[in-house]
C-alpha cells in the first residue's frame, strides 16, 4: 500500500514500530533507520544499485533483520511541488515495491540532499567521505522529516 499522507500511513502502523527511509538514486539507495518511538533517524546501509529483484531483496532483508514496519521513500518533487521525470521514476520504483509486506509512504524530499550535505560540512567531513555517505544521510533526513510529521499526528 502506497501513501502520500503522513496520517494516513500512520493509521496503518498505530502501534509505532521501526521504520527504513530510503534516498533512491540511480546507482544507490541511502537507507536509514528510525527508533520504534518515531524520535530519531540514522543513517543505515548503502545499497550499490544492480538489478531491481537484487536491490529490492537487500532492502527486505535489510528490513527484516531490523524488524522494520514500513517504508519512507524519497519523492523528488521540483521546487515548485511539480513532477519531475525523477519523480516519476521514485514512484516506480515504489509501485514494483507493492508487493512488499510493508507499508509505503513517499515523502516530499526537495532539500534532503542539501540539508545532509550541510550537516555533513558542519561536521568538518572531507568532501571524499561525503561524497560516501551523503545517500545514506540524505536517507537519514527523509526519513526524520516524516517521524517528525507523524509525530504531530499523533
Amino acid at each position: 500500500m502506497i501513501m502520500l499522507a503522513a496520517a494516513d500511513f500512520r493509521g496503518v502502523l498505530p502501534g509505532g514500530g521501526r521504520l527504513l527511509g530510503l534516498d533512491v538514486g540511480t546507482k544507490t539507495v541511502g537507507t536509514a533507520l528510525c527508533d520504534a518511538g518515531w524520535s530519531f533517524a540514522s543513517p543505515a546501509t548503502l545499497i550499490r544499485r544492480t538489478r531491481f529483484t537484487a536491490d529490492k531483496a537487500a532492502l527486505i532483508d535489510l528490513s527484516t533483520q531490523q524488524q522494520v514496519v514500513g517504508w519512507v521513500i524519497g519523492l523528488p518533487l521540483n521546487l515548485d511541488g511539480s513532477d519531475s521525470p525523477r519523480t516519476q521514476s521514485i514512484r516506480a520504483f515504489a509501485r514494483n515495491c507493492r508487493d512488499v509486506d510493508y507499508p509505503i509512504l513517499l515523502w516530499d524530499e526537495r532539500w534532503s540532499t542539501v540539508s545532509a550535505e550541510r550537516a555533513l560540512i558542519e561536521q568538518d567531513m572531507s568532501r571524499a567521505k561525503r561524497a560516501e555517505r551523503i545517500d545514506n544521510h540524505a536517507a537519514a533526513t527523509i526519513l526524520q522529516a516524516a517521524i517528525d510529521a507523524l509525530a504531530m499526528e499523533a
